[in-house]
């Protein structure tokens, strides 16, 4: 896809898939809203404004760079961005964990256009990207491999695993994103399971570290940058954000992780995002 750095026009499909994410979850019932809001300027860098190497209207094409959504559960976002970006119609989006849809409450590769791995098990996805990274390495391919995880998520031990695989092998290929938002469904990260100092860790690890402010567009390309011109090692990104940006009542809220708001508080979110409800 084409490269876009128009800041307006950016601003506007992350509006566009924060309205997507909200509608979604009130029409199931049912979804994970705040960890989408949140990421939603990553989503729309990494997919609508050309970040990745893709092409939507060949989704298995073979030198693509590949994505894991490892935190799966916010995957509202994900689909937003996969439908803006073109890969299927945004009327598809309705149909969020609806019996029979192909956008179900976790990705499945096996049903939807343009995911690369079913996810959701949490811990697991830098493991798979490691994997695909070898195999691009081992293939001679050049395509770079993106996985998102949660600060909640990195309180996995498999994490650390293959944290340490990603850089045995060098994988400069791997560029993971850690989205840095303090809260987990049961609280706030420190007050469950502590996970600071997290660029410490990573660079212990021995990862190229990058820390921005994830609801900045120009941060989040200048990192991106910045990693693929890092050679001999992966990098992560951590960004820090806001859960549930966007939604007066649930930024900075862990409740609203993983819960579908009433038909009062839909129609002030939908306000907040500056449209009227459509009930």
């Amino acid at each position: 896809m084409t490269k876009t750095r128009d800041k307006q026009k950016l601003a506007d499909q992350a509006l566009r898939l924060r309205r997507h994410v909200v509608e979604m979850v009130y029409q199931a019932g049912s979804g994970h809203p705040g960890g989408a809001l949140g990421m939603a300027e990553v989503f729309v860098s990494l997919y609508p404004a050309g970040e990745l190497k893709i092409r939507p209207e060949e989704p298995k094409w073979d030198d693509r760079d590949r994505f894991v959504l490892s935190k799966g559960h916010i995957c509202p976002g994900y689909y937003a961005a996969l439908a803006i970006a073109g890969y299927f119609s945004e009327d598809l989006l309705p149909t969020f964990r609806k019996l029979g849809s192909p956008l179900q409450g976790h990705p499945c590769m096996l049903k939807g256009t343009g995911i690369d791995v079913s996810s959701g098990s949490l811990g697991q996805g830098l493991s798979v990207a490691n994997g695909m990274a070898i195999a691009a390495k081992l293939d001679g391919k050049s395509y770079r491999v993106y996985v998102m995880l949660g600060d909640g998520e990195v309180q996995e031990g498999q994490v650390w695993e293959a944290a340490m695989s990603s850089t045995h092998y060098k994988l400069d290929n791997v560029c993971a994103i850690l989205d840095s938002n303090g809260l987990q469904i049961d609280g706030k990260v420190s007050e469950i399971m502590g996970v600071a100092p997290l660029a410490g860790k990573w660079e212990a690890f021995g990862w190229n570290v990058i820390e921005i402010d994830g609801n900045d567009f120009d941060q989040i390309f200048d990192a991106f940058d910045r990693a693929r011109a890092t050679k001999g090692k992966p990098t992560i990104i951590i960004a820090r954000t806001i859960k549930g940006k966007g939604v007066s009542f649930m930024e900075n809220a862990c409740e609203w992780h993983g819960k579908a708001p009433n038909e009062e508080q839909y129609r002030q979110a939908m306000s907040d995002l500056g449209v009227h409800a459509t009930v």
